[in-house]
């Protein structure tokens, strides 16, 4: 039942971006980010709960008992916010739901020209010396939803990554205007520094002050009459005050709120011939034909049922705009129960997975998986593997077929 506070709290939830906290007292436990916050924070208190976040979402609900908000302009600022936000305040259930080291940061190198990367986090801890990182920025638990803000940042303020400085050759990057040319020699390093102190403030979600300096930047240009600086920094500032984030609002994990919902996988070949792949989706035990997807998959692959599953699992992880499901079935046994936990993982989801495993006459033995979750929800396992062995066979058939006319 919830309390009369929580309920005028969630009463007024703006439908505008940004960042929440779930509280207990003053204590913050979770810290999260929302492109609707009116949406995003409701469905936390949905009666099927622990049927579409799971039992420690259940478990931090049940002691939640207030809720407070920041809102943003935009959905990158609220994704840079919870970042910085996490880093600096650690909540406990941001700690508990996911593993720090499957994360993904961003470094500024300690250079003259200084790189600015996305690295996993692990990789921070274990193969990178720490007196080359000036600083660091995150955690982001979704690659692709980092990997696109990047791209935005770095049309406003290009950036080195990867090319050599001073090498008298513009890079690629510096060729279509994402790097500032240090590849050629053409910014100084004072100006360099400036385009890092920029991004530092912008990763640290201080908007504000990035856009207050700006200003106060472009008048002193304009004062000098270095009037094509003034202009260059003027269109920052336009770019700053209307950042072009749609591509983050679709990549955003989505839950089918209310629904349940089943991914199933699964692969078809004839001695590693013209090997195929398939999704099918089950809603509350029911077939979405809509929803079903065809994968035409690497002949490099043929006979490795293990690589054949990656590759489909990775083609389907690259469409975020699908939405996520409440589960996934995978064809196999423990190798390929682990290999989707671990491919999930990679991108920062925390979508269970069962294994549906067969015998002989490929009729289903067992389910690899949690076991409350392989009880509960038997029927619709069975079923959407079942839909995917007949979807998948189906389609490489009619693959054939067309191969051969």
């Amino acid at each position: 039942m919830l309390s009369l506070k929580l309920k005028n709290r969630l009463k007024n939830l703006p439908t505008e971006p940004g960042v929440y906290f779930f509280k207990q007292g003053s204590k913050i436990l979770y810290i999260g980010k929302a492109t609707n916050l009116n949406d995003r924070v409701k469905s936390y208190f949905n009666q099927d709960l622990l049927k579409t976040r799971g039992p420690l979402i259940k478990k931090l609900i049940e002691v939640v008992d207030d809720i407070s908000y920041e809102q943003t302009d935009s959905v990158l600022i609220a994704l840079l916010k919870e970042a910085e936000l996490i880093k600096q305040l650690k909540p406990t259930y941001n700690t508990k739901l996911k593993d720090d080291k499957s994360y993904w940061s961003v470094i500024i190198t300690k250079e003259a020209y200084p790189a600015v990367l996305m690295v996993r986090t692990k990789d921070l801890i274990l193969k990178l010396d720490p007196s080359l990182i000036k600083c660091q920025f995150g955690p982001f638990p979704q690659a692709q939803e980092l990997k696109i803000a990047l791209k935005i940042i770095r049309r406003i303020f290009p950036f080195r990554d990867k090319c050599k400085p001073l090498s008298n050759k513009l890079c690629f990057s510096a060729q279509i205007g994402l790097c500032p040319g240090v590849c050629a020699g053409t910014i100084t390093e004072a100006e360099y520094r400036q385009t890092i102190k920029h991004l530092k403030l912008f990763f640290q979600g201080q908007k504000t002050a990035l856009v207050k300096e700006l200003e106060k930047k472009m008048k002193q240009e304009a004062k000098k009459q270095n009037f094509e600086q003034a202009s260059k920094i003027k269109k920052q500032i336009f770019a700053l005050n209307h950042i072009n984030d749609i591509a983050l609002l679709k990549s955003e994990p989505k839950l089918t709120q209310g629904l349940f919902k089943i991914e199933a996988y699964d692969v078809a070949h004839l001695s590693g011939q013209n090997i195929v792949g398939v999704m099918t989706v089950l809603i509350n035990n029911e077939p979405d034909k809509n929803l079903y997807r065809k994968f035409k998959l690497e002949e490099s692959l043929a006979g490795n049922d293990i690589l054949s599953l990656q590759e489909l699992l990775d083609r389907r992880l690259g469409h975020p705009e699908w939405s996520y499901p409440n589960l996934i079935v995978v064809d196999g046994g423990k190798a390929q129960l682990r290999l989707a936990e671990a491919r999930l993982k990679s991108v920062g989801l925390n979508i269970p997975v069962v294994a549906v495993v067969k015998n002989d006459k490929h009729q289903a033995r067992e389910i690899l998986g949690q076991k409350l979750l392989t009880r509960e929800y038997e029927t619709g396992i069975l079923l959407a593997n079942y839909e995917a062995h007949r979807f998948a066979i189906a389609y490489y058939r009619n693959h054939k077929r067309r191969l051969l006319q």
